[in-house]
């Protein structure tokens, strides 16, 4: 067995799928994820993006893959023999994603939206691919900028909202907390018997590199149910409801990027 697969599962041991019933009475479905409404207060945790020090190419991914394309350099995606080189390149991806490295920098959601003239999230949605429709061109995203992955927060971003968390938790590291992962984060597709998995906050970041899943937890929580975190399979961010004081940490902190959506309390 892998190290990591080893250390997910003994310091995170499988729990009881009825440790979910709670949060499925509180907000329903959990196919993608439970969105739990605020606790009593609740913040948007968003996801990082990056740029190039050369600042955003011309050509877009979905051009560039064009180009590869028509000049033989790479190889159409297919299965059984059938094409499967539909749809559009947005140079976005799905699950774990982490800083692309040297020459990159973060790029924060504010800063785009000052560029752009979009809000950092519109009217009446919540964070994900419909944001900053000026940024792209036929929704692909330019050369030399990274944006947010689906479904996952960035492991910067999951470290630090663990420190976070961990600060704001009565028993600091030792808060014992539960984590589920969506079926669809799974290899296997199992909607009747939820994945959850139970440990210490001190230890939630062997979770990042859960083997099971290529993503972050859909839902962290307290134990106690005093904080709950939770990441759709289709959004860009996370929302953390919980205490007032918590939030606002989040709120001020200098390396979480946080917004409040009135319409999505």
């Amino acid at each position: 067995m892998p190290e990591e697969s080893h250390l997910s599962t003994r310091l995170w041991p499988l729990a009881p799928t009825s440790t979910t019933d709670w949060l499925l009475e509180l907000c329903g479905d959990g196919v993608t994820g439970f969105m739990p409404p605020p606790m009593p207060d609740a913040v948007w945790v968003l996801n990082a993006m990056y740029e190039h020090e050369r600042g955003p190419a011309e050509v877009t991914y979905h051009e560039y893959r064009r180009a590869r394309l028509a000049d033989g350099s790479i190889q159409p995606h297919s299965f059984a023999g059938i094409d499967l080189e539909v749809g559009v390149a947005t140079g976005g991806g799905l699950g774990r994603a982490e800083h692309p490295g040297r020459g990159w920098r973060r790029l924060r959601w504010a800063e785009l939206a000052r560029r752009t003239g979009d809000p950092v999230v519109p009217d009446g949605l919540l964070p994900s691919r419909h944001c900053f429709p000026s940024a792209t061109k036929d929704g692909s995203w330019p050369l030399g900028m990274v944006p947010p992955t689906e479904g996952s927060l960035d492991r910067e971003t999951w470290n630090r909202l663990i420190t976070v968390l961990t600060e704001h938790s009565p028993a600091g590291p030792d808060t014992a907390c539960l984590a589920y992962y969506n079926p669809l984060m799974l290899r296997g597709t199992d909607f009747d018997n939820l994945h959850v998995q139970a440990g210490r906050l001190g230890d939630a970041g062997i979770l990042y590199d859960n083997p099971a899943a290529d993503f972050s937890p859909s839902n962290l929580w307290a134990h106690d149910r005093s904080w709950v975190l939770f990441t759709d399979y289709d959004l860009w961010a996370t929302k953390v409801a919980g205490p007032p004081a918590l939030v606002e940490a989040l709120l001020n902190d200098p390396e979480i990027e946080t917004v409040r959506l009135p319409w999505a309390p």
